[in-house]
């Protein structure tokens, strides 16, 4: 495992920010970290990057104790914070050659170039940062994180302030270094994390709420769509009538769609009802909540104490 969160705990006078929470993430992953603001998600990230110490448990990056060990661990971290602290006054460029001093990086240039081109930062990187829209910022942010070319990145909010095009583009950049790093990021883009990711860890109040493949938790939302079509018309009403169904929406002349409680047991009546009335099913499945509902169903309800 390239990330080990065991037992978190970071406390603040009587609030606990951050509440015994475990989780792993594997080398090739690519994991969405969602909460709503002030769950304790950048707090938990400051813990894993060794940038806050915790009141008890313990961060292992690549086998490494982020806390016995913390310039070891940073090493092979890769991390852009929320706030993205920059110098202004630095070129962009000059930037990067000072980052890349930081981590002893023999014969810099090279790796610099491959990540400004990598970030899209070409037709930027003689500006000074300071002169930069929030994007680039962002870019930049990116491209410090790349450098030494970590096995691990830590991305807090890595697409903000960028328009849509740059999100896709940056989006890629994510995807691409998924393929042999481990990715650990948060989004307020729901959107972002459903394009990007196969897993999806929520904390709500510090704890830990899920911690699952994204199809997983879409088939929990609270509402699910069954999806059928008939080779033959029928009428609405015999569908309203199976258990399960909240509502039914016509789709087109033989194909209907059922919002269910329990899409299982819709399935079945579906299945019954083809029997009752010599009817022939062409196409049955089922359409999972979106991770927007999934995410609002386990952040807006009491956190057990």
């Amino acid at each position: 495992m390239s990330i080990v969160v065991d037992n978190l705990l970071k406390t603040y006078g009587t609030q606990k920010a951050v509440d015994h929470i475990s989780f792993a993430v594997e080398q090739g992953e690519i994991v969405g970290f969602l909460g709503p603001n002030g769950a304790g998600k950048s707090t938990t990230m400051k813990m894993i990057t060794g940038y806050l110490k915790p009141d008890k448990g313990s961060a292992l990056i690549a086998g490494i104790n982020v806390a016995d060990e913390p310039i070891a661990a940073k090493h092979k971290i890769g991390y852009l914070p929320e706030a993205n602290p920059l110098y202004f006054d630095m070129y962009v460029k000059e930037y990067l050659e000072f980052i890349a001093g930081v981590h002893r990086i023999k014969s810099p240039g090279k790796r610099i170039d491959e990540v400004i081109e990598l970030t899209g930062l070409t037709l930027e990187r003689r500006k000074k940062i300071g002169q930069l829209s929030k994007g680039y910022k962002q870019r930049v942010g990116l491209s410090a994180a790349l450098l030494h070319d970590p096995e691990v990145l830590i991305l807090d909010e890595p697409t903000s302030g960028l328009d849509p095009n740059q999100i896709i583009e940056i989006r890629n950049v994510i995807k691409a270094q998924g393929k042999t790093k481990t990715v650990l990021f948060s989004s307020h883009i729901l959107q972002e994390v459903e394009a990007i990711c196969d897993r999806v860890i929520i904390i709500n109040k510090g704890k830990l709420v899920a911690n699952d493949k994204l199809s997983v938790l879409q088939q929990q939302g609270s509402s699910s769509a069954v999806l059928v079509s008939f080779k033959e018309p029928l009428e609405q009403e015999w569908l309203r009538r199976i258990r399960g169904t909240v509502s039914v929406e016509k789709v087109d002349t033989y194909s209907w769609k059922l919002q269910a409680t329990d899409p299982n047991e819709v399935k079945k009546g579906l299945l019954e009802l083809s029997l009752q009335h010599n009817l022939n099913i062409v196409s049955l499945h089922t359409e999972g909540g979106s991770l927007e509902e999934v995410f609002r169903s386990l952040t807006t309800s009491p956190v057990a104490v």
